[in-house]
């Protein structure tokens, strides 16, 4: 029997993420039919951010991408892309959440929070915490 987890990507990207990427999130997100020439599909085998309507998360999923104004400045606006998704994830997806990862965060907007990952049953959330273009490793333990 699979194990499932709740994960979520609650992260603010760089105006300045390259359209690729950008292309890559609509595909996962099912915005787009075809995976990008550009994503490795090896790396890439699944659409991590579909949503499905029989989800076993209160609420559902819930998936968002779009590009949101962060600030009134003296040159203009400021803008960043809000990427939002609540999934439920089957304990097969989890082994491509390193590379998901590896995919948005070279551009996110601000270090810190991004998201977690826990385990349906459990209340302990594991967390994605982004700086410097990168991420701290997330372990996620089966239950027994």
């Amino acid at each position: 029997m699979s194990e499932h987890y709740e994960v979520v990507f609650s992260c603010f990207l760089r105006d300045d993420t390259p359209a690729p990427v950008l292309a890559a999130l609509r595909w996962h997100m099912g915005m787009d039919d075809d995976c990008p020439d550009a994503l490795d599909q090896d790396d890439h085998p699944y659409q991590l951010l579909l949503m499905d309507d029989h989800s076993r998360l209160p609420g559902g999923d819930t998936v968002s991408l779009r590009r949101t104004v962060q600030e009134f400045t003296t040159s203009g606006k400021r803008y960043e892309w809000e990427l939002f998704a609540r999934k439920d994830w089957v304990d097969d997806l989890t082994l491509h959440l390193d590379t998901f990862l590896e995919l948005i965060a070279p551009h996110i907007a601000n270090s810190g929070y991004g998201g977690h990952i826990r385990h349906v049953y459990e209340t302990e959330v594991k967390p994605f915490n982004f700086h410097d273009g990168t991420y701290d490793p997330v372990e996620i333990r089966e239950i027994a």
